[in-house]
């Protein structure tokens, strides 16, 4: 994944480029974030970290962490487990 859409200081990530990397149909990503079996975390960088953000995405024991430049440009694309939700 290349970049982000930022629109008003929101993020969107294509369902298309999210799904394969949660191990999942592009089609069932708005689905299963509606029904909260994904979860999103947006977090803004501060003092050293200013102008860059995370967004992590956390499905099925699986965190997807994304780190951006504020205009969206993805510098790095981490996958990790993660312990499930009990």
């Amino acid at each position: 994944m290349k970049k982000v859409t930022m629109h008003n200081g929101q993020a969107t990530v294509d369902a298309h480029e999210l799904g394969p990397m949660l191990g999942l149909e592009p089609a069932l990503v708005p689905e299963k974030m509606r029904s909260g079996e994904i979860t999103s975390l947006f977090e803004k960088g501060v003092d050293d970290d200013a102008g860059r953000f995370r967004l992590s995405f956390y499905y099925n024991a699986k965190r997807i962490r994304l780190t951006c430049l504020e205009d969206g440009t993805v510098l790095s694309t981490t996958t990790v487990p993660v312990r499930p939700k009990t």
